[in-house]
């Protein structure tokens, strides 16, 4: 046993390293006959394995192809094995890039990990996968290849009373009636059955119906009451396990072999298990011989096209089924429904062929066919129109093409326009005419222009021409009416789109300025209530139109119409019947007595500091102090100061400001709730709608900033590409608010003075209590904040800091004073005079200015240059002399 079994391991062992050479070989074999290889007889699957040799060889992509081009491959293989590669990397991988070279080191990223097997998913959407294209075309080669779908015989169906006995199968014999009793006997190999007292009985080769009648007239010896007139005891014959039944499977097969199939399989079950018919076998001559017999022939294509499986006979043992070659094939290509590769019979014709194809498709044109064909010597062409398509009988190698259908209308006009239904339209086969095409499309609309249409027409040599229609005379009747012929487009205009868009502008004292379409008999009234009506700063004195000047050589621009209006904002009678005319401009301008309230505050040390409107427009400190109350006890008057806002300040436009009162008047609203009054309610809601429409607005202008921004951004971008390196451009602070220094006791004792200034609107006048402290900034050693005492000078306090560091600018130190003045430190040939001390003031040390030493080139060009000026002096004195 241990003999054999070491015998069996060295069998196995020399078989393996048997198939490892083949293997090797035909790896060697693919690659070195690489130029014989026709790349559409290929299918994906062996396009996948090529590339995958050649890796294991240690080539790329481009090394395959560099190779084959080198050993004779031709250039149109190379690029349809190119273009297959391709294909297959964009269907089944998003990775760029092509694979490393043997010997040649890559970066790798760790945490990512390309899978091994890239033509997975391509394998799952396609189930076709290894089929060639060639393959793919043949009508019924992918039924035996579809893997969703199986002939298996059904095993669990009624026992079919045709089916034949044979040695192997299982009998279920049931007894019942009177009697009752069941046998389970098996069909020997001499094809009978053996029952107990009865004996054996043949059964071998009958059918199910025979062996019944057999088996009951045996039995009836031992029951007698199975026979006679009126039995009470019946018989039932079932089989249970069926035989196997081995058949042969030979000709133009993909698996071609002998298989073991169940009793039950027929010739489809048998034709799976064998792959199909290859490239080359018949799918309409398949033969089934029993006992050295031709019984019967099978028809794959009245199963494909029909659904009829009456040739799909149950096979028996020791069958044989034959594929022969194919006899006639042809193909068929364009807009069918199923372009392919067809058998053909003797006995049929193209429409035939076209059935098998699926019928034509919308596009196709089925009025002829155009048939390449081969003779004895050379090719063909033949035209089979669709009457012969009945007698016209294909040859092998034909391949039918159909055409598809002109790119072209044949009874196509089209109308747009002003018209109520533009569109395409059909010309009946009695002809049409314009007016007639205008009335399917419902009419002309009313803004038609009536004196001109144009007809653009498409003429035999495929060039347009334009032809006028008198289209009022046309509808009238009083010129002739124009025939249509295919592709005429009919294009009547709008009387709005032969002339510009007419409107008319407002600006000034009205709610809503801005453009506003025109319409015909608007007067300034009608133009006013669109913009929602005068403002309350609104002039009662005139309105100003501008209005265009037409055919006015003299050099004048606008005409000025000035409306006069009274105390009540209202229109003259008689100026109230001018008409507007397209693009008048419409001033309404401001009343020169309005004056919208102006604030200004006090804060600090007075008896009623605050908010405060300015009364007239020259009103002064003085006058504002002199309001609040005056200074208190506690006011430090020296320390006083003016907070003035600067020409950057963004302060809030009247339009905000009224939109800011509005919202607080509709919160107010709704914090009432229901205890609102109806007029209250209508008020909320303009409110709301206002501010509605606000919001609207205000997305519009946001968008347009954020335009507005970027082209800024992009300027100062490009500014500083100019200015790149410029020292001479120094930043500077841009303020809001900036801090004016007043003498606030000099102004109380001489009011009106030089001093006493006029304020402006946001002014801010603040008066702090007594200051005791004197701060230190800048370039000393220790910032601090010292007490004030009216003994110590500027380099005391100097001294409080710690002094002066080593980048103190010391000369250009300044004090700044509590009410903003500031004085700085004054030079005289050796001596510093720094600024007095006051209770409040801040000492400020700037910084040294840092300095670039210079390096050996400058001293070398300052040497040269001192150099030449001592040699043009030397020569302007040689020649003085």
């Amino acid at each position: 046993m241990a003999d054999i079994k070491s015998s069996m391991d060295l069998k196995y062992v020399i078989c393996s390293i048997f198939f490892m050479l083949l293997y090797q070989t035909s790896v060697g074999q693919s690659l070195n006959d690489i130029q014989n290889i026709k790349v559409d007889n290929l299918s994906d699957a062996q396009v996948e394995q090529l590339i995958k040799r050649a890796e294991s060889a240690g080539m790329n992509e481009m090394q395959l192809e560099a190779m084959a081009r080198e050993r004779g491959m031709p250039a149109s293989e190379v690029a349809k094995l190119r273009s297959r590669i391709e294909a297959l990397r964009r269907g089944t991988s998003q990775q760029a890039g092509s694979r490393q070279a043997a010997g040649t080191q890559e970066r790798q990223v760790e945490g990512f990990d390309i899978d091994a097997d890239i033509f997975d998913s391509l394998r799952k959407s396609d189930p076709y996968f290894d089929l060639t294209p060639t393959q793919k075309k043949i009508f019924g080669y992918k039924l035996f290849h579809n893997r969703d779908l199986t002939f298996s015989p059904n095993l669990n169906i009624p026992t079919p009373m045709s089916y034949t006995i044979g040695a192997g199968d299982q009998l279920l014999i049931d007894i019942y009636g009177a009697s009752q009793q069941s046998y389970d006997v098996r069909v020997s190999p001499e094809g009978r059955i053996m029952i107990p007292n009865v004996g054996p009985i043949q059964v071998g080769g009958a059918s199910i119906a025979a062996a019944s009648s057999r088996i009951e007239s045996a039995m009836s010896r031992i029951y007698e009451d199975l026979k006679g007139s009126n039995p009470t005891t019946f018989l039932q014959i079932r089989l249970g396990n069926i035989r196997s039944i081995s058949v042969s499977m030979v000709g133009e097969l993909t698996k071609p072999g002998s298989y073991t199939l169940p009793s039950f399989a027929s010739v489809f079950n048998a034709l799976f298990a064998a792959g199909g018919p290859n490239e080359n076998g018949s799918f309409r001559y398949i033969q089934v011989y029993r006992d050295n017999r031709l019984f019967a022939e099978v028809d794959i294509y009245d199963f494909l096209v029909r659904g009829n499986q009456k040739s799909n006979v149950i096979l028996r043992d020791d069958d044989v089924v034959i594929v022969p070659p194919i006899r006639n094939r042809i193909e068929i290509s364009g807009p069918v429904r199923r372009p392919g590769l067809f058998e053909i019979k003797p006995n049929e014709n193209v429409r035939d062929l076209i059935q098998f194809a699926g019928g034509f498709s919308s596009q196709a044109y089925q009025e002829r066919i155009t048939v390449k064909r081969t003779s004895s010597s050379q090719l063909q062409v033949e035209d089979v129109d669709a009457a012969n398509f009945s007698t016209f009988s294909p040859r092998d190698g034909d391949e039918f093409v159909v055409g598809e259908i002109l790119n072209r209308y044949e009874n196509r006009v089209q109308i747009s326009g002003a018209v109520f239904r533009p569109g395409e339209f059909s010309i009946p086969e009695d002809g049409m005419g314009i007016k007639e095409l205008i009335t399917k499309a419902e009419g002309l609309r009313g803004d038609a222009f009536l004196n001109r249409a144009i007809l653009y027409r498409t003429k035999e040599d495929l060039t347009l021409e334009a032809v006028s229609v008198d289209l009022q005379g046309l509808m009238e009747g009083t010129v002739p009416d124009i025939e249509l012929r295919r592709e005429d487009v009919l294009s009547i205009p709008s009387r709005y789109d032969l002339k510009e868009e007419f409107y008319v502008k407002i600006s000034g004292e009205v709610n809503s300025t801005g453009a506003f379409a025109y319409g015909e008999n608007m007067t300034v009234g009608d133009l006013v209530l669109k913009a929602g009506g005068f403002k309350e700063a609104a002039s009662n004195s005139y309105i100003e139109i501008a209005r265009r000047v037409r055919n006015d050589i003299s050099g004048k621009i606008a005409e000025i119409i000035n409306l006069e209006i009274d105390e009540n904002l209202k229109i003259t009678p008689e100026d109230a019947q001018l008409k507007l005319l397209p693009f008048d401009h419409v001033f309404i301008r401001r009343s020169p007595g309005f004056q919208r309230e102006k604030i200004a505050k006090v804060e600090g040390e007075v008896f009623y500091p605050g908010e405060f409107a300015l009364s007239n427009a020259n009103e002064r400190i003085s006058d504002l102090i002199e309001r609040s109350g005056g200074l208190n006890q506690f006011a430090y008057p020296e320390g006083a100061t003016l907070i003035r806002r600067t020409e950057y300040y963004k302060g809030k436009t009247e339009e905000e400001l009224k939109e800011m009162n509005l919202k607080s008047v509709r919160e107010r609203l709704d914090r009432e709730g229901i205890s609102i009054n109806e007029a209250e309610g209508i008020l909320l809601e303009r409110l709301i709608k206002k501010e509605e429409e606000r919001q609207l607005q205000r997305r519009i202008e946001n968008e347009k900033l954020k335009e507005q921004k970027l082209m800024s951004d992009f300027r100062a971008d490009r500014l500083q590409e100019i200015t790149l390196g410029d020292t001479s451009l120094i930043d500077i602070e841009l303020k809001e608010q900036e801090l004016v220094g007043i003498n606030l006791q000099y102004i109380l004792n001489n009011p009106g003075s030089s001093q006493d200034l006029i304020l402006q609107e946001g002014d801010v006048i603040s008066v702090p209590k007594e200051l005791q402290t004197v701060r230190m900034r800048g370039q000393v050693l220790f910032p601090t904040t010292a007490r004030y005492n009216e003994l110590r000078g500027f380099r005391s306090y100097i001294s409080r800091s710690g002094g002066f560091t080593e980048n103190a600018r010391r000369s250009k130190s300044y004090v700044v004073y509590a009410n903003g003045d500031v004085k700085r430190t004054r030079n005289f040939l050796f001596f510093k005079f720094y600024p007095s001390i006051e209770p409040g003031a801040e000492i400020i040390v700037p910084r040294k200015p840092v300095r670039t030493p210079l390096g050996p080139q400058q001293w070398v060009a300052i040497g040269s240059g001192l150099a030449t000026l001592g040699l043009v002096v030397v020569q302007i004195i040689n020649l003085s002399q």
